[in-house]
């Protein structure tokens, strides 16, 4: 497998073995529990990282393994990504600092078949129908932002993930055709969130 990593423009190709999966197992999983505890993105504390958060943390480990010139490092970490990421073809860390920017390109099946953005927002209103309410306004908004994720690329498109609480794993929105409209479809898709926690009908 190979991993393009875009940098200042310049494209990295890392070559990932096809049993680096399995055999760094361990190394993946010590990875998470790391996570597990919270993690600095950039300006924001993120108490619990979700699954594109954590691609996004190891994706800077990444950029620092090519930055000290750390191979090994570095073809471990585009493991864990095409590991947490199927049909990831590259990733741009954002060299800012700003982790939570570092995007990603995916390669999906149903990117030719997405279905009409106003889907998007009918979706996100079935996920969030069961929420749990009696959370402070605080609290609801920090647990709302982690349960929709950043929008990311799939192809062509865009989009973002939400958590269904009822299952305990995320689901896709429907592909946007732009970022902004992404962007704006999880702005709404957060606020749908927080007000399904604190009760708000």
């Amino acid at each position: 497998m190979i991993l393009r990593v875009i940098v200042d423009e310049t494209v990295h190709e890392l070559r990932v073995p096809d049993g680096l999966a399995t055999q760094a197992a361990d190394f993946f999983e010590q990875l998470d529990r790391d996570m597990d505890r919270g993690w600095q993105m950039g300006r924001f504390w993120v108490e619990s990282p979700e699954r594109m958060q954590r691609c996004q943390i190891v994706a800077d480990k990444l950029l620092t393994a090519l930055e000290n010139h750390n191979q090994r490092l570095g073809t471990l970490m585009a493991g864990y990504l095409l590991a947490r990421l199927p049909g990831l073809e590259s990733v741009e860390p954002d060299v800012q600092g700003e982790i939570q920017n570092t995007r990603f390109t995916i390669t999906a099946p149903q990117v030719a078949s997405a279905a009409p953005l106003p889907a998007a927002s009918a979706q996100v209103a079935r996920e969030v129908e069961a929420a749990p309410a009696g959370l402070s306004k605080l609290e609801a908004m920090e647990r709302a932002g982690r349960e929709v994720s950043p929008v990311f690329r799939v192809g062509r498109g865009w989009r973002f993930s939400i958590l269904d609480p009822e299952r305990g794993d995320w689901i896709d929105a429907p592909l946007a055709a732009s970022e902004q409209e992404a962007a704006r479809l999880r702005q709404a898709a957060v606020k749908t969130r927080y007000e399904a926690l604190l009760g708000v009908h």
